[in-house]
């Protein structure tokens, strides 16, 4: 792509060592490596991905970076951003200061079935698309009957039973990919800007890992139709 020449997109990945949900998630054993490999290897092999940044607070993740990987650069993260509770627009604002770059790609260790086609397709869109929207994020389109916390519907009328397929869609952010500018993350200070596009994807790829349920079907996944693929040389 013609408009692509000469942009790149720096990769921020954020790798806490504490997990509440999933013990050491990032770096538990999934199919036979690391789970934090798996999106590295992605965003090593994307064509407008430049440099790739893991921000950790974990000693133990920086030594397995470096066992991994000598071109993967490593943002430890200052005491006042450790912990459980720091907003993640927060983690970002102090990346983007020690990185100083124009565009940025923020992902996480728990999407393992991201493939790079798709951020790279992503990234073409982002930039093709800046005349119109300022920030991109990754999304599951759902069409089906969704309720509130007591019980009334959100977006269909129970009277009629409209056909799921005939629903209008609601879009569920599911935390793979994030998409900005600089600019546009320092006048929110946030990564979804004030007009973000909603990237679609598929369900089986953008699983992402936040409860031991959650690891066990990726793993499953993974087995099934990742490797079964590469089996097939597909």
């Amino acid at each position: 792509s013609v408009i692509m020449e000469n942009i790149g997109f720096a990769a921020l990945l954020p790798m806490k060592g504490h997990s509440e949900r999933v013990k050491n998630k990032n770096i538990r054993n999934f199919a036979g490596k690391p789970l934090f490999t798996y999106v590295l290897d992605t965003l090593r092999k994307c064509k407008y991905v430049t440099d790739v940044y893991v921000d950790t607070d974990s000693k133990e993740i920086v030594q397995l970076i470096r066992r991994y990987y000598e071109d993967v650069q490593i943002i430890e993260r200052p005491e006042r951003l450790c912990g459980d509770m720091v907003s993640m627009n927060d983690i970002i604002k102090y990346d983007i200061a020690q990185i100083g770059t124009k565009y940025y790609l923020q992902t996480h260790a728990t999407n393992p079935l991201l493939k790079s086609d798709t951020l790279d397709a992503a990234c073409v869109m982002f930039i093709e698309g800046m005349d119109r929207y300022d920030s991109a994020f990754s999304v599951n389109k759902l069409q089906t009957r969704l309720y509130d916390a007591d019980g009334s519907a959100v977006n269909h009328n129970p009277d009629i039973l409209q056909r799921t397929q005939d629903l209008s869609p609601l879009y569920e952010e599911n935390s793979n990919f994030y998409i900005f500018s600089t600019e546009s993350f320092q006048r929110r200070n946030a990564r979804i800007g004030e007009k973000p596009m909603m990237m679609e994807m598929s369900k089986l790829e953008s699983v992402d890992i936040d409860e031991e349920q959650d690891f066990i079907l990726a793993e499953q996944l993974y087995q099934a139709f990742y490797l079964g693929m590469k089996g097939r040389g597909e």
